[in-house]
């Protein structure tokens, strides 16, 4: 079946179901996987019209935080503003049936591809999009090994650029030895999206930097799959020089009465996986308690560093979404980018740190402004006909 009857078959499906992009503020579930889904055969590849403004859809699950605010503001106001293209941001996204109507919302109105930023259900993000015809990316985070050797061949499947699992652990592997080397001796964790696999990776590697082991195991595959299992962090397996007196998980939901009783316990130090200024700056500024995150280099993220509460940040630039669009657009317009094993493309980026104001600012500045690190100079050189793989890799891998 080609691309184009694909697409107008399913666009009739969606027409005739009723979907809703959902709202919430509770994290989402666990990966799954719709195993009977397939990849498409025999479909075309078309060019796009001239003229024709591309249209992507955005799936989002985190629309407060600093790394998300920090995205959309980059694909809104400077992506947006270069190039013929709209984004349609969901609200918040709750769960895998709220991501999967999302698509179908987007099939409906005859959009051209998705780009992800929400995991609740990853594997049926790609089948639904392969079922609409819509290409498909991911901007934050990445599948699992076992998922993108099932997923890379699907033809609208276009890529996968951001940290690696591996590299989510030795980022929050870093930030735990940075404050065990400072001598702190009792910590608070929070582990925001669990079981959302980065988080979890960030999370188990925070225990292994400082020095714990968790249920007797201090190697990243066991700790990830124990906390996998737990679906969070239990106090009572942790064990090591560095106490762990205080763990809080949930996106945005966490009470003040559950912040309090942390602070009660009296941390030196407010570890985070991720979204700790959107969610818990203020207070820990209040209480003299210095914190820690994975986020990206924002406003208020400088406004944290500059005041003395925020200690260490591994971040990401905020353009570091840019290649994303680039091999999205080059699919939109007939150049579906493949590495050179036929594949989805799915490239490694890292995390910059800062302990100082002047490294936070050297990172901040250089990513804002109208010539972002991603650039439209910069990106214009893997968007085209002509351009290869080798050199997208080449431009990810030099930033």
């Amino acid at each position: 079946m080609n691309k184009k009857l694909t697409k107008v078959i399913g666009l009739i499906m969606a027409g005739a179901m009723t979907v809703m992009a959902g709202c919430g503020n509770s994290a989402p579930a666990a990966q799954g996987s719709a195993d009977n889904a397939a990849p498409a055969q025999e479909a075309e590849t078309t060019t796009q019209p001239s003229g024709k403004a591309k249209k992507i859809g955005v799936l989002v699950a985190d629309v407060s935080g600093e790394e998300a605010l920090g995205f959309r503001n980059y694909y809104e106001k400077y992506i947006q503003e270069n190039y013929d293209v709209t984004f349609d941001y969901t609200d918040a996204l709750a769960s895998a049936e709220d991501e999967k109507a999302a698509i179908e919302k987007f099939a409906s109105k005859g959009y051209d591809a998705v780009i992800s930023l929400s995991s609740s259900d990853r594997a049926q993000q790609i089948e639904t999009c392969e079922q609409y015809g819509l290409y498909y990316a991911i901007a934050s985070g990445v599948l699992d090994d076992e998922q993108y050797e099932k997923y890379k061949g699907y033809e609208h499947f276009v890529c996968q650029i951001g940290p690696s699992n591996a590299t989510e652990f030795e980022a929050g592997k870093a930030m735990g030895e940075y404050f065990k080397n400072q001598g702190v001796k009792k910590v608070a964790l929070y582990g925001a999206f669990i079981p959302n696999p980065m988080h979890v990776f960030r999370a188990a590697g925070i225990l292994t930097g400082l020095g714990c082991t968790y249920g007797g195991a201090n190697d990243m595959g066991a700790i990830v799959g124990q906390i996998f299992q737990d679906q969070g962090i239990d106090l009572s397996k942790v064990s090591g020089d560095v106490e762990l007196v205080a763990y809080l998980q949930g996106y945005g939901d966490t009470t003040t009465d559950e912040l309090g009783a942390a602070i009660q316990k009296a941390p030196e130090a407010f570890l985070s996986v991720g979204m700790a200024t959107t969610f818990f700056a203020q207070t820990l500024s209040q209480e003299n308690i210095p914190f820690a995150d994975i986020d990206s280099f924002t406003a208020m993220n400088s406004q944290s560093m500059e005041s003395g509460s925020l200690k260490y940040l591994a971040g990401k630039y905020s353009s570091s979404i840019g290649p994303v669009f680039a091999l999205v657009s080059n699919a939109i317009d007939g150049n579906l980018i493949r590495n050179d094993e036929g594949n989805a493309v799915s490239l490694n980026q890292r995390y910059l740190v800062a302990t100082d104001k002047a490294t936070f600012d050297e990172y901040f500045v250089n990513d804002n402004g109208d010539s972002p690190i991603y650039s439209k100079e910069t990106l214009d050189s893997i968007i085209g006909s002509q351009v290869t793989y080798q050199d997208v890799k080449s431009l990810v891998e030099s930033k």
